[in-house]
C-alpha cells in the first residue's frame, strides 16, 4: 500500500505514534488510509451541506474496509462575490485548491483520495489535482439546489439579478424584488441551472471519475447520500484494482465530456476549465478542438439560462447518462473508456434511456444541429472568443452596433443602469481577463441586468473577462488575448463598429488593418490593478484564457 510509507515498520512507530494521537486504532492503521479532500464551508450554499456527504463517504468506506482521513479545502462563492473585489479571486483559487490538495494527499501518502467538490471553481480545482496526484480517486458532488415555482415561475439565482435589471428598469417593485429573493435559492446546493457548477459536476461524471447520477441527483434527495456511501465503497474497489485517474483521464475521454458538453449546453467557463484539467493530464485540448467537436454535436438540451427547465429536470429526464446513451446512438461518444464504475462508458450507459424529450431531445430533433457553445475568431480576437450560443436570442445570432467601451465590469454596470446603453449597442469590457482583472472575473452583474431591462435581444457584450453560466444573451468572452497583454480588444474606440457572425464564427472591430496597428503602436499597458499578495503573484504567473489560463510552468 503507498500509506505503508508512514506507517509499516519500527521506523514508523513516531509517525503511528502520531496516528495514534488522533485516535486512531491499530486496525485502522492497517487498512488502506483514504483520504477525503471536502471543501465544505459555511459560505456557499452549494457546500453548507457537505458535511453530511462526507459522514456518507466515511460510511462506504468503513463498510469496504478502509480507514477514512478528512481533510479541508477552500472555496469561493462566486455568487457573493459577484460584482466587487471578491470576484477577482474566484478563477485564480482554482490554483489554490489544485496545489493543496497535491500538498495534502502526496504528503500524507493516502491510498486513495474522495474529493467532495460541488461548486464552480472547486470541481476544476479538484479535478486537476487527482490528475496531478494519480493515485486512485473518486468525486461525489453536493448536488444541485432545487428550483422552485413562484407566481407561476421556475426561479433560480440569476432570477434574482434580472429582477434587479427588472427594478433599475422600472418594470418591477423592490418589494416583488424581494420575492424573488426570498424564493429563487430556497436551500443547498449548487444553483440551479446549467451554471458552470453543474456543468463541471455533469462533465466530472462524462469524464468517468463521478459515479453515475453525480452530476444531477439534487441535493435534498436521500439518494445523494446514498450515491456517496457507494462513493465511498467504490474508492476501496479502485485502490484494490490500482485504477488511477491516468487510466481514466484519457484524450478520448476529454472527447467525450466535450461532446456531452454541447449536447447539455453548458457554462462557457467549462472551456477554461477543461483545457486545464487536461493539460494537469498531459493533453493538450485546444479551442480549434473543441469547435470541431462543436460543429458536429448537436445541442439537445436548454437548460437555464437557455431555456426554462433546472437540472432536477435533467435528472427526472433520466440524467447525463441518457444525454451519452442518445448521443451514441449516431456514433458520437467513445464507449470502451475506462470509468470509476470499474465499467466502461458502454456498460454504464446501455439502460439509460430518456425518460421526457421536452427535457433531452432526441438525436434526431435537435434543438440545433451544432454544439451549445461556439468559439469565434477575428480581427478583435485572433486567439479565440468563446459564446453560449444556445443562450443566443436568434436575431442576435448575426449583429453589427457601436462600440460602448469600458476599462472596468464597474463602469460599464454604472452605465447599463443609469440607461446609456440603447438597442444595437455592443458594450466592450476590457481589462478584466487573467492577468489584467487580475482573475478573469464573472461579468454576470452586466448581462444580467441588460437581461432584466429587455435589451437581451438588442445589446451584444464582448469582453476579455468571462460569464457566469447564468448568462443569457450575446455575451462572448475569453476575447484573447486580453487587453492587458496588448490584444487588439486594447485598440477598440468608441464607436467602431463589431460585427458578430456566431454561426460563421466571426467577431470583428469595423477598422481598417492599418488604423488598428497604428493604435497598437501608440497604446501602451496600463499599471497592474493589483501587484501584491496572491493576485500580484498569480497575475505574473497566469496565462491566456485561450490556453486554459493556467499558470506559467505547470
Amino acid at each position: 500500500m503507498k500509506s505503508d510509507v508512514i506507517k509499516k515498520g519500527v521506523e514508523k512507530a513516531p509517525h503511528r505514534s502520531l496516528l495514534k494521537a488522533m485516535g486512531y486504532t491499530d486496525e485502522e492503521i492497517r487498512r488502506p488510509l483514504i483520504g477525503i479532500a471536502n471543501s465544505k464551508s459555511e459560505i456557499i450554499p452549494g457546500h453548507i451541506h457537505l458535511d453530511k456527504i462526507a459522514e456518507a463517504v466515511k460510511a462506504g468506506i468503513r463498510m469496504a474496509g478502509g480507514t477514512p482521513v478528512e481533510f479541508g479545502a477552500i472555496g469561493v462563492c462566486d455568487g457573493i462575490a459577484m460584482g466587487h473585489t471578491g470576484m477577482k479571486y474566484s478563477l485564480a483559487t482554482r490554483e489554490l485548491i489544485a496545489d493543496s490538495c497535491e500538498s495534502m494527499g502526496l504528503a500524507h501518502s493516502f491510498d486513495g483520495i474522495v474529493f467532495i467538490p460541488n461548486c464552480d471553481k472547486i470541481v476544476p480545482g479538484m479535478l486537476m489535482a487527482a490528475a496531478r496526484i494519480n493515485v486512485p480517486s473518486i468525486f461525489i458532488s453536493g448536488g444541485p439546489m432545487l428550483s422552485i415555482m413562484h407566481d407561476g415561475k421556475q426561479l433560480d439565482y440569476n432570477s434574482v439579478y434580472e429582477a434587479v435589471g427588472a427594478y433599475k428598469a422600472g418594470t418591477m417593485t423592490e418589494e416583488e424584488v424581494r420575492e424573488y429573493e426570498d424564493n429563487a435559492c430556497p436551500g443547498c446546493g449548487s444553483c440551479s441551472g446549467m451554471f458552470t457548477a453543474n456543468s463541471m459536476n455533469c462533465l466530472t461524471e462524462v469524464l468517468g471519475l463521478g459515479l453515475p447520477g453525480n452530476g444531477t441527483v439534487p441535493a435534498v434527495y436521500a439518494e445523494r447520500i446514498r450515491l456517496a456511501k457507494m462513493a465511498g465503497m467504490k474508492i476501496m474497489e479502485l485502490v484494490e484494482k490500482d485504477i488511477k485517474p491516468s487510466d481514466i483521464l484519457t484524450e478520448k475521454a476529454f472527447e467525450n465530456a466535450l461532446a456531452v458538453d454541447m449536447a447539455l449546453g453548458c457554462s462557457t467557463n467549462s472551456v477554461l476549465h477543461l483545457p486545464a484539467i487536461a493539460h494537469e493530464a498531459g493533453i493538450e485540448i485546444n479551442l480549434d478542438i473543441i469547435n470541431e467537436i462543436s460543429s458536429r454535436v448537436p445541442n439537445l438540451c436548454k437548460l437555464a439560462p437557455a431555456g426554462h427547465h433546472h437540472v432536477q429536470d435533467l435528472y427526472a429526464a433520466g440524467g447525463v447518462q441518457a444525454v451519452m446513451n442518445e448521443l451514441s446512438k449516431k456514433g458520437l461518444l467513445h464507449l470502451d473508456l475506462m470509468t470509476v464504475t470499474g465499467k466502461t462508458v458502454g456498460e454504464n450507459i446501455a439502460k439509460s434511456k430518456v425518460r421526457d424529450y421536452s427535457v433531452i431531445r432526441s438525436i434526431d430533433d435537435p434543438y440545433s444541429p451544432t454544439g451549445g457553445i461556439a468559439i469565434l475568431r477575428g480581427n478583435i480576437a485572433p486567439d479565440g472568443a468563446v459564446v453560449k450560443r444556445s443562450a443566443v436570442a436568434p436575431e442576435m445570432l448575426v449583429h453589427s452596433g457601436p462600440a460602448r467601451v469600458f476599462d472596468s465590469e464597474e463602469e460599464a454596470i454604472r452605465a447599463i443602469y443609469g440607461g446609456k446603453i440603447v438597442k444595437g449597442d455592443v458594450v466592450v469590457i476590457r481589462y478584466e481577463g487573467p492577468k489584467g482583472g487580475p482573475g478573469m472575473r464573472e461579468m454576470l452583474s452586466p448581462t444580467s441586468a441588460i437581461a432584466g431591462m429587455g435589451l437581451d435581444k438588442d445589446v451584444a457584450l464582448i469582453t476579455d473577462g468571462r460569464f457566469s453560466g447564468a448568462t443569457r444573451g450575446a455575451a462572448i468572452g475569453h476575447i484573447s488575448p486580453e487587453a492587458m497583454e496588448g490584444g487588439p480588444i486594447a485598440a477598440v474606440r468608441e464607436g467602431d463598429i463589431i460585427s458578430i457572425d456566431i454561426p460563421k464564427g466571426s467577431i470583428n472591430v469595423e477598422v481598417p488593418d492599418e488604423e488598428l496597428k497604428s493604435r497598437m503602436a501608440a497604446w501602451k499597458a496600463p499599471q497592474p490593478k493589483i501587484t501584491k499578495g496572491y493576485l500580484g503573484r498569480y497575475a505574473k504567473l497566469v496565462t491566456s484564457a485561450s490556453t486554459g489560463a493556467i499558470l506559467k510552468g505547470n
